[in-house]
């Protein structure tokens, strides 16, 4: 799976300030992603507020995206829960042919079990025509899901590809890189931890930052996976307060605070988050200024 091997982005959902969907504003952000070097594109993941919005407008950011990036760069839709039965239903009645992969999340809320996890995913394979990438983050989900469960999944289910991981453990995330099948892919999904995983054997990320520095952040995740340490490394220092920043009051907040200093959207979000503070703000365009 070639096409995700490098910085895939997790888009954002920009809003104006009625908090309705700048479609306008999300085609710039696709176009800003494809003009400067980054591989994939996440749609509909939790950094696009994916939970506070119906089903007419997922659809409809759908559209915007897959219209804007005209078979460009691959495409993955998140699409996950912690009911089994409604996730399969979702996969089944979803338009699939413009993606190339499904990210699903770990079960959230109902803390399942990692058997549990397993028959979940296991389930959902089975029934997906696409191949799946797991989504590992228990800050969010309070589930984590351990490399033996993963490497099992890895192993039983030819349609599941790899996990995007984020459980901010380092010793986790070396654990998976060095037991997986070859083609098994392993995504940071947490910046801060980008360069290491690249840099040990991982397939790059699917990034928050990404989408706000795309150049940078590409180009970095681009020489660690040639084993370019010390240059990678020279970026990444560059860009780790930035990274600090954006996740300080959650996440979009941050990102979209970002961009909107950069020009291509509002930093508008949806109840029940809220906008980043002036403080935060003054923060992230004073880094950008000086970047």
């Amino acid at each position: 799976m070639i096409q995700f091997h490098g910085t895939g982005v997790a888009l954002i959902t920009p809003f104006k300030k009625d908090k309705n969907i700048d479609f306008e504003a999300l085609e710039s952000l696709v176009n800003f992603q494809i003009d400067n070097g980054i591989d994939y594109l996440v749609v509909l993941g939790t950094t696009g507020e994916s939970a506070t919005l119906s089903l007419n407008e997922k659809q409809s950011v759908i559209d915007t995206i897959v219209n804007t990036n005209q078979n460009r760069l691959p495409l993955v839709l998140g699409i996950g829960g912690n009911n089994t039965q409604l996730v399969i239903d979702e996969i089944q009645q979803t338009d699939l042919s413009a993606f190339d992969a499904i990210l699903s999340v770990t079960p959230y809320y109902n803390k399942p079990t990692q058997e549990g996890v397993y028959q979940h995913f296991k389930a959902i394979s089975e029934q997906s025509i696409k191949p799946i990438i797991l989504y590992n983050v228990p800050s969010r989900t309070g589930v984590n899901m351990n490399p033996e469960t993963v490497l099992r999944l890895a192993s039983d289910c030819s349609n599941i590809i790899g996990i995007k991981e984020a459980a901010g453990c380092m010793d986790q995330a070396f654990r998976l890189i060095q037991n997986k099948p070859e083609n098994f892919l392993v995504i940071s999904g947490d910046d801060m931890m980008a360069l290491p995983m690249s840099l040990t054997g991982g397939d790059g990320v699917i990034s928050v930052i990404g989408q706000g520095i795309p150049k940078d952040f590409s180009k970095m995740i681009h020489l660690a996976l040639k084993g370019k340490a010390k240059i990678a490394s020279n970026l990444h220092f560059k860009l780790m307060n930035i990274i600090d920043y954006i996740f300080e009051e959650g996440n979009p907040a941050g990102i979209k605070s970002l961009l909107k200093k950069r020009g291509i959207c509002e930093q508008y979000v949806r109840l029940p988050l809220v906008g980043a503070s002036a403080d935060l703000q003054e923060k992230i365009h004073d880094f950008i200024d000086n970047y």
